[in-house]
Parts: C-alpha cells; structure tokens; sequence
C-alpha cells in the first residue's frame, strides 16, 4: 500500500490531532509513515495542511504537487486552496458543513458556493458528509475532525479497533466516549 492523504482545515478544528492519530494507525499497522504540517495564522482561523504518507517506505514527509490519494478537507471551502494536488483518481471526503470566514460573516462577500460545487466535480469520488451535524448527534461539536475521520477509516485498509484504540490514547480522557461516537458516526455515514 502507498497512500498520500493530504488533510486540510481551519484552525480549532483538530486537523493536526487527526493527522496524528492517521499517522499512528498507519504505523501500528507496520507501515512507514511520513507526516509534515502548516499551521500559518491557525490560531486566529487561519489555513492549517497535514501531509500524511503511508507506504513500506516513505521518503519524504511533503506529498508533490498533483500526487494526492485522498483530500480530506475538515470545512466546505478549505480544499479549493490545495486543488493543484489532486489528480484525476484523487478521492475527497468532504465535511460539508462551512466555517464562514469574516468577510462572508459580516456580509461583505458571499460565501462561494457555485465555486465549491463546481469543483467538486473533478474529484474520482467524493463523500461528503455533515460533519458538524453528526458531531452534534454524538452531543459535542468539538468532535469534528473524530467524525471525518470515522469516513477516511472506511477508505483504508486499517482495522477499525485500531482506530478507536488510537483514538483512545490521543484525545482527553474526559472527551474518550463523545471521539468514539463520533468515529461510528462518520464510520457509517
């Protein structure tokens, strides 16, 4: 197996919490793994990118431009910056949920939607799921990125117990049951 995931998001989503928790399913399986991140003004809302690479071996950590398997994007909008990695099998699992930036908040811009669909449509596959619904289904929206991740789960061939049991190691104790509820959630979404 060779995966390259590319995941993308807004800052506050937990998109380098997923990342490593990808990372570490994937090693746990006895696969080399390679990771490298961009947080930019992610504090503030900004732009935040995880490479993840999965193979026997992995040389570099940076996935090259137009080599992507999977684009995980954690908000509606987010993928359109990373499109000039894709290719014409590259799959997206979509959160379709939108984080609307200030300009689209105040009213003072419109939120692209037409540009969104549009370019859904060069994507293989896509899967795209409401992410914040199912999050609140599972009674906590801060378990986002655990719902995106229970659908990239179903892409990979990783057993699922490995999944929860790494995500049980990686988030807080206290948030343990609301993260696995969330996983099924996106798991069978």
């Amino acid at each position: 197996m060779k995966l390259d995931i590319l995941m993308v998001g807004v800052g506050g989503q937990g998109t380098v919490l997923a990342s490593d928790i990808v990372c570490d399913v994937a090693l746990s399986a006895g696969y080399d793994v390679k990771k490298s991140e961009i947080h930019g003004m992610a504090q503030r809302g900004g732009s935040v990118v995880s490479h993840v690479r999965i193979g026997e071996k992995i040389a570099s950590p940076v996935i090259p431009v137009g080599c992507v398997d999977i684009l995980v994007s954690f908000e509606r909008m987010e993928f359109l910056r990373y499109l000039e990695y894709i290719n014409k099998s590259t799959s997206l699992i979509l959160n379709s949920g939108r984080i609307h930036a200030p300009g689209t908040a105040g009213g003072e811009e419109e939120y692209p939607e037409g540009y969104v669909e549009d370019n859904i449509k060069k994507f293989n596959k896509n899967y795209m799921i409401d992410a914040f619904d199912l999050a609140e289904q599972a009674l906590n929206r801060k378990v986002t990125s655990t719902v995106v991740l229970g659908k990239l789960a179903t892409l990979l061939p990783l057993e699922r117990e490995v999944w929860e049991n790494i995500i049980s190691e990686k988030v807080p104790p206290k948030t343990v049951e609301y993260n696995l509820k969330a996983f099924d959630l996106g798991f069978n979404a």
